[in-house]
């Protein structure tokens, strides 16, 4: 048929080349944008999954810069804690060159007091300049905050603690087994009576070390007990006088709790002392209470008797604690702090609200969700002089002039004690960024690398142009496009050979 006013092949043609020109649009736009979703009609379900994933790339990447501010704080946070370190192990060698009195004068006693007082003044400055971006790492802003400690608490150290927001956490410890000393009677029946020329002779030993004492006839308790009580720093052993019938005698108790501590004695002349007296222990459900059956008489016990300690058995929050002497300790997720209980509470069984922690830590977003379970927290304790050392002994700043543990005339083996404390407690702190480092945010900055690769990965098939496919699809619209072309203007040209007809 042959008609001019509807010309359907050029329409026909026309169609087809928009189609094709449509095609070549949006592979030129692909392969210029590299992008094969640009706007929603593209892919729609396409569009949405690559939007989520890009959600979530963004916050990988802001959890991995969060990963590596926290190792920049703690990088300085160490560097004040290892000039710490430094200086507590100069005053160590301080305290033992002050206690060679012999061999040292007074001005080299001043001499040396003032540079532990300089030492001490250092310390304090370091605690109070350590910063990152003006916040304060040593010297408490970053510690925990507690309220309501228990008087059955004699010292703690929380270190790390997840709070909600604005909320607070009860730190429960119930004591499933009491810890205690290490203990033992020796009967004597009031002064010792012993043969004529005879010495009474034996071997205490505790867990500092031993020593052997020799008594004579007629020597009483009390002369005993202070006899034993000279050498309690070298044995690790008390001594107390005891009236309860049978037992009548000398208390011997370690001077420590726990299972590391022990007390033992051995016989190594009787004297001939008189028969049926002996060494007894206390009863194990009583550790205060003498048990009336004899362990040893003196006689046989020329191989040492000997009793342990007992570590407190705890946990804390519901989980089981790590227990050293009076001392429990949990590490979790969500709560890692040490307890150490004093001797009431962790003598007796029962349940104690140790106290709640208000707030404090320095707090970290590792992960890309903001939640909880997404944050890791961590305690900075203050390092300043009065802070570091123990509640049973006293803190360093107890060494500075005029204070108990002064060079000049304080208690210097109480003072040894006390530095070696806080060296233990500042290397513990170091050792605890340390490990946060490495375990937490060098594996935390690992894991985030990979979720934000394979993310990545997983948004560009998506989303991104397939060029080898894309520029196969930009040649064939091409060809197509000039067919077309080509095919439409021989449809144009159609209605021209109707003219033939009219002659």
């Amino acid at each position: 048929m042959s008609r001019i006013n509807t010309n359907v092949s050029s329409l026909i043609a026309q169609r087809v080349l928009g189609q094709q020109n449509l095609a070549l649009t949006t592979s030129l736009e692909r392969l210029s944008t590299g992008l094969r979703i640009n706007r929603g009609k593209d892919d729609p379900a396409g569009l949405i999954a690559s939007e989520n994933l890009r959600s979530e790339k963004a916050a990988i990447s802001a959890a991995l810069t969060n990963a590596s501010r926290a190792e920049q704080v703690v990088n300085v946070a160490e560097g004040g804690l290892q000039e710490v370190s430094i200086l507590l192990t100069e005053m160590q060698g301080l305290v033992t060159t002050a206690a060679n009195t012999a061999g040292l004068s007074d001005e080299e006693k001043d001499a040396a007091q003032l540079q532990l007082d300089s030492i001490l003044q250092t310390i304090d400055r370091i605690a109070g300049s350590t910063s990152f971006e003006g916040m304060k790492l040593l010297n408490g802003n970053l510690d925990y905050t507690v309220s309501s400690l228990a008087t059955t608490v004699s010292d703690y150290e929380v270190r790390g603690a997840k709070l909600s927001t604005g909320g607070t956490l009860a730190v429960e410890v119930i004591v499933t087994t009491s810890a205690q000393t290490a203990g033992m009677i020796m009967s004597t029946n009031g002064a010792l009576d012993l043969g004529t020329g005879s010495t009474f002779t034996i071997e205490i030993a505790g867990e500092e070390g031993t020593r052997e004492l020799s008594f004579a006839s007629g020597t009483t308790v009390a002369q005993m007990v202070t006899a034993i009580n000279t050498y309690k720093d070298v044995t690790g052993v008390s001594a107390a006088a005891l009236s309860s019938g049978t037992t009548d005698g000398v208390e011997l108790r370690s001077t420590e709790y726990g299972s590391d501590a022990y007390v033992s004695v051995k016989v190594i002349d009787d004297g001939g002392i008189g028969a049926g007296l002996g060494l007894y222990g206390f009863q194990s459900d009583n550790a205060e209470a003498a048990n009336t059956t004899i362990l040893s008489t003196f006689a046989l016990a020329t191989n040492a008797v000997k009793d342990d300690g007992q570590d407190v058995g705890a946990s804390i929050n519901g989980i089981t604690a790590t227990t050293d002497g009076k001392t429990a300790r949990i590490n979790s997720d969500f709560l890692d702090v040490e307890i150490t209980l004093t001797n009431a509470g962790a003598g007796a069984v029962g349940s104690i609200s140790a106290f709640t922690i208000t707030g404090g830590g320095a707090d970290f977003q590792l992960s890309p969700s903001v939640d909880i379970a997404g944050k890791v927290s961590i305690g900075m304790s203050n390092v300043a002089a009065r802070t570091l050392g123990s509640a049973a002994h006293g803190y360093i700043d107890d060494l500075g002039s005029g204070q108990s543990y002064n060079l000049s005339s304080g208690d210097l083996t109480l003072a040894q004690k006390v530095v070696s404390e806080a060296i233990k407690q500042v290397s513990s702190m170091r050792g605890r960024l340390g490990a946060f480092q490495k375990n937490v945010v060098g594996a935390t900055n690992r894991s985030l690398a990979v979720a934000l690769e394979n993310t990545t990965s997983a948004e560009s098939v998506i989303r991104d142009t397939d060029f080898a496919s894309e520029t196969a699809n930009l040649t064939r619209a091409q060809i197509l496009v000039n067919a077309a072309t080509n095919v439409l203007s021989i449809a144009n040209s159609q209605p021209q050979n109707v003219l033939t007809l009219l002659g």
